[in-house]
């Protein structure tokens, strides 16, 4: 089993999906050299920080040197209902995996979805230069208090909405114990999703600057994966919203990283749409564009009622009034409602 769950975590997006990518590659050449059969189990439910995204294109797009006779899939519970919860759903749903599990042999050119050696330098360059965008981040002490004090995260584990337990430990916050469902669930709350694209802008100012960014271009234009990679971190970023938390960006102590959180994105979205050629994120008119900005009208007055809730429990001093039980219930049934209209947590 590959799973993506404590990727993003701990390497960040671009890091973690080329990270399986190479896992699978190797796995799958080593077992044709020992005559053993590989079969993958994947980690595809939810958001695209999580591993999940669109399934169909994912799977379309390993190449020739990933083992492809069976697929197994292991997909959250509240993405089961919307994919597979009515007749029609599941059947459509199936009917893409099936298709993506041929598509490969059947109508794609060898180079068209298998990566060449530069490719894969390429590319490597790219998670390189993320990850150390994202280790920088992740190291800051301020990071994860900035997701404790501006997001729901700390009432996660009483929706009884994750898979697990929020935390495997008790005590100090950390990364390392901190489960992917409410770590990804809380940034999807905040509309900043900084999962599903923190490192990816960085990657590609450093491959201008270093001239190389005609081959990134090449490289979106011919390899099926990093095209996949990308159309999955444009959906991610599609869901953001950053004038909900703007109010932050002067923060004393959290001001920094709200601003370097919203230069990524800009930055990221900026060589996206170089890269697609398009004027907006997600085109206009595409059904996904169409399905977010119907959810959005549900997201965005929840998100802004509990903004409002978690501000107020902020400026709270007694931890045990009335007041402070009402809005303490005001957070938890708005990240009840978010969640139904996201379906996938982001």
């Amino acid at each position: 089993m590959l799973g993506f769950s404590d990727g993003t975590k701990d390497g960040g997006y671009l890091t973690a999906n080329w990270s399986i990518y190479i896992a699978k590659e190797e796995l799958t050449r080593i077992s044709q050299e020992y005559g053993v059969r590989v079969i993958f189990f994947d980690g595809r439910g939810g958001p695209s920080a999580r591993g999940g995204g669109r399934s169909h294109q994912f799977y379309a797009s390993m190449g020739k040197n990933i083992s492809n006779d069976e697929i197994q899939l292991t997909i959250q519970g509240q993405t089961i209902s919307s994919n597979f919860g009515t007749r029609d759903a599941a059947r459509f749903n199936i009917e893409q995996l099936i298709h993506s599990g041929i598509s490969t042999s059947l109508f794609l050119d060898g180079d068209q979805a298998t990566l060449t050696i530069h490719e894969k330098e390429l590319l490597q360059e790219l998670s390189d230069e993320s990850y150390r965008a994202f280790s920088i981040l992740k190291e800051n002490p301020d990071f994860l208090e900035y997701l404790n004090f501006a997001s729901p995260l700390r009432y996660y584990a009483e929706t009884n909405i994750g898979s697990r337990p929020s935390a495997r430990k008790n005590g100090k916050l950390n990364l390392k114990d901190l489960r992917a469902v409410p770590y990804v669930g809380a940034w999807s709350q905040l509309k900043q999703n900084i999962p599903g694209y923190y490192g990816v802008g960085i990657a590609f100012e450093r491959m201008e600057a270093e001239g190389k960014w005609e081959e990134v271009v090449s490289l979106y234009k011919h390899s099926l994966f990093f095209k996949t990679l990308l159309d999955n971190c444009e959906m991610a970023m599609s869901k953001c919203f950053f004038p909900l938390t703007a109010y932050l960006s002067t923060h004393p102590i959290y001001g920094k990283l709200w601003n370097e959180f919203y230069q990524e994105f800009e930055r990221t979205k900026r060589y996206i749409l170089m890269l697609t050629q398009k004027s907006e994120l997600i085109a206009e008119g595409n059904v996904g564009q169409l399905s977010i900005k119907m959810r959005q009208h549900i997201e965005l007055p929840l998100i802004t009622i509990q903004q409002y809730a978690l501000a107020s429990l902020r400026e709270q001093t007694n931890a045990d009034s009335d007041r402070t039980h009402v809005l303490e219930k005001m957070v938890i049934r708005c990240s009840f409602g978010i969640i139904n209209a996201e379906r996938n947590s982001a």
